[in-house]
């Protein structure tokens, strides 16, 4: 197994005992093993680049942990009380609008090729530093004012969400109306 993919692997594995710090309300742990993974997912993708040792089952690795330690924060710091509940509601089915359509083009034979796009990328940043943030806030000690931050983040977090799931059903009604066209006989 490739050294990356098991840096991926590793973060993967460490996504229950960040959720199970939060519960335990151990928030400047959770910060620090959060920290973490998001410190291996950049170096897994460095050492995947750098040496040449990018694989097809890390293609498809990478994004579940990613997607696995976002939504499980995101629920649990919701469950919490400490993100908004249509904040969760909002990324979670975003997620899983996107891996629906993408399950569904591949059973019906038309895999869809789904390409980052930049409100996507800048989703994904909203979305892991409104998470730190809300953990940092918890974690190490309240008075460093984080909490003024928090309120922006979450509706920046709101609308890159909401952009950029509206952006990828764009994309995939597109790619299925070129499916749905009849055939010429």
């Amino acid at each position: 197994m490739s050294i990356p993919n098991l840096i991926t692997i590793i973060r993967l594995l460490v996504v229950p005992l960040i959720i199970s710090m939060i519960l335990e309300d151990r928030y400047g742990m959770a910060f620090w093993l959060f920290l973490g993974a998001g410190i291996s997912d950049a170096v897994d993708g460095f050492i995947a680049k750098r040496f040449n040792s990018a694989t097809k089952l890390g293609a498809y690795l990478d994004p579940l942990a990613d997607k696995a330690l976002l939504m499980s924060v995101f629920i649990t710091l919701g469950y919490m009380g400490h993100i908004e509940t249509w904040l969760v509601i909002t990324v979670v089915s975003r997620d899983l609008l996107i891996i629906g359509a993408v399950v569904l083009s591949y059973l019906i034979g038309h895999p869809l090729t789904i390409a980052p796009l930049l409100v996507s990328k800048i989703n994904t940043i909203a979305q892991i530093l409104l998470a730190a943030l809300v953990l940092a806030d918890f974690g190490l000690h309240q008075s460093l004012g984080l909490g003024r931050i928090i309120q922006p983040m979450t509706y920046l977090t709101g609308v890159t969400t909401v952009g950029s799931g509206a952006l990828y059903l764009l994309t995939w009604i597109r790619s299925v109306a070129v499916w749905e066209e009849p055939s010429e006989s």
